[in-house]
């Protein structure tokens, strides 16, 4: 028996706010979206590599305000990659953590937090 990586849910209020932060600023890609009927709340999953995530705009599927470790090789080329395009609401910086870890911290439209982690090497 195996267990495969969590896919994490994240409440979101708007779809098109949420593909203009994930998609055009991110570089994530929509691989599907669903919704029950017109004027339903909409459910997405969107990817980059191997990172997926669910997006929903459903009321009881969580509450927002997550905190995500995303793992990277190279927070400095997504940094300079996000630079690229201009978010007129988010200009992150890299910090140094505690853990020994480059980290790049973005904040969504509706208050959920994602941390791309470069894990240094041991001192």
């Amino acid at each position: 028996m195996t267990l495969q990586p969590a896919i994490p849910v994240l409440r979101m209020f708007n779809v098109d706010m949420a593909k203009a932060f994930y998609v055009d600023w991110l570089g994530f890609k929509v691989d599907w979206q669903h919704e029950y009927g017109p004027d339903f709340p909409k459910y997405l999953q969107v990817s980059r590599d191997a990172t997926i995530l669910h997006l929903s705009e459903h009321y009881g599927d969580c509450s927002p305000g997550a905190k995500l470790i995303i793992h990277t090789d190279d927070v400095e080329a997504l940094h300079a990659e996000l630079g690229s395009r201009p978010n007129p609401y988010m200009r992150p910086g890299i910090t140094l953590a505690d853990w020994n870890a480059k980290v790049l911290q973005v904040t969504d439209p509706f208050g959920n937090r994602l941390l791309f982690n470069q894990a240094l090497p041991d001192k």
